[in-house]
């Protein structure tokens, strides 16, 4: 028989608590410059006590930031942070999501779409499209809806990728009614779309044209063999001459495999630096400059001229509770924007100094890094450079590069020298571009090069490297010039 009995037992553990506060300054550190900006916007429009800093920017932001700021406050806010990571990692979800507009939408022709010129007319997408000939070619709601969601399934291409086993347990219908719906939607216009796969996209066409007989079909079942530009075994497989075969290929190039790109109206976004390095002159003494892209780091400022106006006048305590708090999260995020500054700052610094071989000479001389090594050398715990190294780019004289790209794993050498994976797959690059076509590299012999030059590697390593650069194979190479002569 169990005997119940009751005791009191006090136990000590370590729990890593993240305030509300913390959280948001974590938040702040993985968003870059032009994601901070529309943050910020936001914090605008609900704090009365903050305010966009409007002043011409100076060469470094950052300086001003910590200028304006109070150093016990920064000393805070930093100890908080090393409190936070020097214990496990924690994980935090934020949903960085786009500004939403309000439900009255905006009055004002000031905004990216409000213009007068954006209102008169648009181009229609693929949806759009697609969504007319949905309703016009089906009469039953649940025919639609299934299409709708039909619709929605297609990837950049066009292509319904899926298979039907898939659809049918995603979509919850029988494989009849799945099936008369992909063959009236793989009628739609642009011919193509809802294709599985590449061959499906050209049959489509072919068929549409009345070109898709038997040796069309079998070219479209070989597409590798033409891909590896082996002409001659293509022609035994499709049963016609060499002249018969070019006709036929010919066809195939004035078809469209990306039946959705005609839809493709999205601007290019061009990639905005959020950190920016500059060669400094030689009567400075050379080296370089590292410092954040003023130009979309956004800045705030809190009006504590208008906080002592408005706490003057509360009355009531509820009055005054919601105006300090006020000023508690106006003050918090200008403490965060700083830390945020800083920190960018301090990992990019470091970056560059490391990597000042590739700066200087190119990607051969880029040196094996690591989250780990950036951490340790600035004192910060590796999730924070993790981070800081996310999304976030860096505009340097020889390109825009994400801060990630910048870490690689290494092999060894001799003399115990490292090299960068990324320094490995150049090399290869360089080597078979400059191979003789009579004399085709294997990856042994490649491995062999690479070895005399103090790099340690093996056969397999060369292979998973060249095949990460989409190399093909030596057999692939030699046979695709051959048949190129």
């Amino acid at each position: 028989m169990t005997k119940l009995s009751q005791r009191l037992d006090l136990r000590q553990s370590q729990n890593l608590v993240m305030t509300p506060q913390l959280q948001q300054a974590i938040k702040l550190l993985q968003l870059n410059n032009v994601e901070l900006a529309e943050y910020i916007e936001g914090e605008l429009a609900q704090n009365p006590l903050l305010e966009k800093d409007e002043r011409q920017p100076d060469s470094d932001p950052a300086s001003d930031e910590k200028e304006s700021t109070p150093r016990e406050d920064k000393d805070e806010m930093t100890a908080e942070f090393d409190e936070a990571w020097t214990g496990n990692e924690a994980t935090v979800a934020f949903d960085v999501g786009a500004t939403q507009y309000g439900k009255g939408g905006s009055l004002s022709f000031e905004g990216p779409d409000g213009g007068l010129e954006n209102t008169l007319t648009r181009e229609q997408t693929l949806r759009e499209h697609l969504l007319d000939q949905l309703h016009v070619a089906f009469d039953d709601g649940r025919d639609r809806m299934l299409g709708t969601l039909l619709i929605d399934m297609l990837d950049e291409n066009g292509y319904l990728r899926s298979s039907t086993q898939e659809l049918r347990e995603r979509l919850f219908c029988s494989g009849e009614r799945l099936n008369n719906l992909l063959r009236t939607l793989k009628g739609f216009d642009p011919t193509g779309v809802f294709a599985a796969n590449l061959e499906e996209c050209l049959a489509l066409q072919l068929a549409e044209q009345g070109r898709l007989d038997a040796p069309m079909n079998a070219l479209l079942d070989h597409l590798d063999l033409l891909a590896d530009r082996d002409m001659k075994k293509l022609a035994d497989v499709c049963g016609v001459n060499d002249a018969y075969l070019v006709d036929m290929v010919s066809e195939l190039r004035e078809l469209n495999p990306k039946p959705a790109s005609k839809f493709d109206h999205f601007v290019v976004q061009t990639v905005i630096p959020d950190v920016v390095m500059k060669p400094l002159p030689k009567h400075v003494g050379g080296g370089w400059r590292v410092e954040l892209n003023s130009e979309t780091l956004p800045k705030v400022l809190v009006n504590n001229s208008y906080y002592a106006e408005v706490a003057s006048g509360a009355r009531d305590g509820k009055d005054r509770q919601y105006i300090e708090h006020q000023l508690s999260n106006a003050n918090w995020l200008a403490r965060a924007l700083d830390q945020r500054a800083q920190t960018i700052l301090k990992v990019a610094s470091e970056i560059v100094e490391e990597q000042n071989g590739f700066f200087l000479y190119g990607i051969e001389f880029l040196r094996p890094m690591t989250l780990r090594d950036i951490a340790e050398k600035i004192d910060m715990h590796e999730s924070t450079v993790s981070r800081v190294t996310t999304n976030k780019y860096i505009g340097t004289p020889r390109g825009l590069f994400e801060l990630k790209y910048f870490f690689s794993s290494s092999l060894g050498g001799e003399g115990g020298i490292s090299h960068s994976s990324e320094a490995v797959k150049a090399r290869i690059k360089s080597l078979v571009d400059a191979e003789d076509p009579q004399k085709i590299l294997s990856d042994d012999t490649i491995a062999e090069m690479l070895q005399k030059d103090g790099i340690d590697i093996a056969r397999r390593t060369v292979a998973k490297y060249r095949e990460a650069l989409h190399i093909p194979s030596s057999v692939q190479r030699r046979k695709r010039k051959r048949n190129a002569d």
